[in-house]
């Protein structure tokens, strides 16, 4: 009996990846699975004849032979495919496990067991993300008991092989052709029974407790940055270590400030006439504020840099900029006597309108980068 291309069988391309073949060979197991097929002969066939295609394909020289010389080239090696449903589960058991859902890699029920990762989200302000802070947290998790070691036995007491398992932790059943593999509902998977359990933690290996955790926060986190507090986690099992404890930081909303990487952007404004003549004003900053210079001929939207006003670098030294948009505010209820005024000036005829080029450019690049509306 002439056997058909494995190309054709997989329906995919002689220079097709491991994963475009990996991918073409579950659709047609999951297709033709002989539990889904009940007695279907041409079904079964054509599953022992897609793992046999997929048994070669998935192996770099056994693909290297069949490119070069075909069926004849593999048999000359030995290989003659499956004989049965027993052959083909014996060579992909772990892939029918990822395929169908039957488990992973399997450890040793009695090996020490890490304990799991913990996460804490931490809100601080600005401020605190700029100059850093030291803080103390309240965490209720569970420890490994101390009674037990995490074992779960009483002090004296021997663990006991599960009858059901025999120890291996795991369960199989025959359905049809097919094995599945489960955990055992005996044991839980562990392999051995406590026949005197902990009194302290009830047999779990764990207890529950409170403990306060010291975490200091550097300065130039931002929203997002994790904190990794190492062994502050749950507590392991038989002997296991404890897991981590991160800490994601939550930058809270300013009412002034707004942050771009390290640095931060705000808004001030100045009269008509403190932007036309220039002039200092007092600016909130992340630290003491400043008393900046205000140019003459200022436009609203203009922007002014003031280095090292920002956050800190988190890697590295200095610090970011604090940038100030200037809104220039239109005078309202306004006197006769400042209404003459503005008529005057305004019959003088227009003022120069090149000092605000420059900064013009600069509001575009700003509301460009999403800054300022």
């Amino acid at each position: 009996m002439n056997k058909r291309c494995y190309y054709e069988i997989l329906q995919v391309s002689r220079d097709a990846d491991q994963g475009i073949i990996k991918k073409a060979y579950r659709q047609l197991a999951l297709q033709y699975h002989p539990d889904r097929n009940p007695g279907d002969a041409q079904a079964e066939d054509r599953f022992k004849e897609a793992a046999e295609a997929y048994e070669v394909l998935r192996d770099p020289e056994k693909r290297q032979v069949y490119d070069r010389y075909g069926h004849d080239g593999l048999a000359g090696q030995g290989f003659s495919g499956f004989s049965s449903f027993e052959d083909i589960f014996s060579s992909f058991s772990n892939i029918f496990e990822e395929f169908f859902g039957f488990g992973g890699r399997r450890t040793s029920p009695h090996e020490p067991l890490r304990g799991a990762d913990l996460r804490y989200d931490l809100s601080v302000t600005y401020e605190e993300a700029s100059c850093g802070k030291e803080t103390e947290l309240t965490l209720r998790r569970n420890l490994t008991c101390r009674t037990c070691g995490g074992d779960g036995a009483a002090p004296g007491a021997q663990l006991e092989t599960c009858a059901t398992c025999k120890g291996v932790g795991h369960v199989v059943r025959q359905q049809g052709w097919f094995k599945l593999s489960t955990t055992c509902p005996a044991c839980g998977g562990q392999g051995r029974v406590i026949g005197h359990p902990c009194l302290d933690c009830g047999g779990q290996g764990l207890v529950e407790a409170e403990r306060r955790v010291s975490v200091r926060v550097p300065a130039g986190v931002d929203h997002g940055s994790r904190l990794r507090l190492r062994g502050e986690g749950e507590g392991g099992l038989r002997g296991g270590p404890p897991g981590d404890l991160y800490v994601v930081i939550h930058l809270e909303p300013h009412h002034f400030f707004q942050r771009e990487g390290d640095d931060v952007y705000c808004q001030v404004s100045v009269s008509m006439a403190q932007a036309a003549l220039g002039d200092k004003i007092d600016v909130p900053t992340l630290g003491d504020g400043r008393r900046v210079s205000i140019p003459r001929g200022t436009q609203s939207g203009d922007l002014v840099r003031l280095r090292g006003e920002g956050f800190p670098h988190l890697r590295g030294m200095g610090h970011g900029d604090q940038v100030l948009q200037v809104r220039v505010m239109t005078p309202t209820d306004l006197t006769g006597r400042q209404e003459d005024l503005l008529r005057q000036f305004a019959a003088e005829g227009p003022a120069e309108e090149s000092a605000g080029d420059a900064g013009q450019t600069k509001r575009k690049a700003a509301k460009k980068r999403g800054l300022f509306g």
